[in-house]
C-alpha cells in the first residue's frame, strides 16, 4: 500500500483528459533555466558527463544531456529544471538553452516541409527503430500510445512494417551493427517520410559519443524533421513534438 501511496504521489493520477495542457506532477526534470548568477563556469563544464554544458556564454545542449539534474544539484542558484515537457524541435539550435533565458523550445513552423502538414497533418504512422538503445526511449514511446497518454487519438500510431509507415522514428545512438538495418528500414518508407530522433542517444549520440562502436553516417544524408530531447524522452514531450511538426501552422 505504502509502494502504490509513493507512486501517486510521484506521478499523480493515472488518466491524462489533455496531453497538450496537462502539468507534469512529481520529479519530472523538463526544459532547464539558467540565470545569470556568477559561478565557477569551468567547475561547472568539467562535472557534465556528456560536455552539454559549454561556457561564454554558458549554455546546456539539450540534445546532449542527460538530465541527471548533477549541475542543478551543485549549482542551485545558477541552474534549474522546469517541468516544462514541451521540448521538442525542428531546429537544432534551438536545444541549446543560454545562460539568462527563459524562452519556450517550439517548432519553427516556417522550416516544417509543406508535404508535412498537407499528407501527415491528420494521421501519422511511425516505424520506431531502436539502433543500439537502453530500451528506456522505447519504453517511453509504448508509454505514449498506451491508455493513459493516448498517442492515438490523435490519429499518430506505431505501425510494424516500414512499408506501411510514413516515417521512421530512431532511438539509440545507431551502433554499427544497427546502422544497415536503418538505411534498409528507411528505404523501405514510401515518400514523403520523416525521420524523428527521440532522446538524447539518438540526437548526439549521448554517452556514447565518439565511440568506435557507433556509425551515424546515416544522419549525414538526410535532413532531420524532429528532434525530440530526454533520457529518456517524455511521452508528453513526444506526443507534444509530434503534434507540433505536423499541425503547427505558421
Amino acid at each position: 500500500m505504502l509502494s502504490n501511496l509513493k507512486i501517486v504521489l510521484h506521478q499523480g493520477k493515472q488518466y491524462i483528459a489533455s496531453p497538450t495542457t496537462v502539468e507534469v506532477p512529481g520529479i519530472f526534470r523538463g526544459r532547464p533555466v539558467i540565470s545569470t548568477q556568477k559561478v565557477d563556469e569551468t567547475k561547472l563544464v568539467e562535472m557534465c558527463p556528456t560536455d552539454a554544458i559549454s561556457s561564454h556564454p554558458l549554455c546546456i545542449d539539450l540534445g546532449k544531456c542527460t538530465f541527471c539534474g548533477a549541475c542543478a544539484r551543485l549549482f542551485p542558484d545558477k541552474i534549474s529544471f522546469t517541468k516544462e515537457y514541451k521540448m521538442a524541435t525542428n531546429d537544432r539550435e534551438r536545444l541549446i538553452i543560454k545562460e539568462g533565458e527563459d524562452q519556450a523550445i517550439e517548432v519553427n513552423p516556417d522550416t516544417v516541409r509543406k508535404e508535412i502538414h498537407r499528407v501527415f497533418g491528420h494521421s501519422l504512422k511511425l516505424r520506431q527503430i531502436s539502433a543500439g538503445g537502453d530500451n528506456s526511449c522505447e519504453l517511453e514511446l509504448n508509454a505514449a500510445n498506451n491508455v493513459q497518454f493516448d498517442m492515438s487519438r490523435y490519429g499518430i500510431d506505431f505501425v510494424a512494417s516500414p512499408r506501411h509507415a510514413d516515417g521512421i522514428v530512431i532511438t539509440g545512438p545507431i551502433t554499427q551493427n544497427m546502422a544497415e538495418a536503418v538505411q534498409i528500414c528507411y528505404d523501405a518508407v514510401p515518400d514523403p517520410k520523416i525521420i524523428v530522433l527521440v532522446g538524447t542517444d539518438a540526437i548526439s549520440g549521448g554517452v556514447f559519443e565518439g565511440s568506435p562502436a557507433i556509425d551515424r553516417s546515416f544522419l549525414d544524408k538526410y535532413p532531420v524533421d524532429l528532434y525530440i530531447p530526454g533520457n529518456p524522452a517524455h511521452p508528453l514531450t513526444i506526443i507534444n513534438g509530434l503534434l507540433d511538426l505536423t499541425r503547427k501552422k505558421r
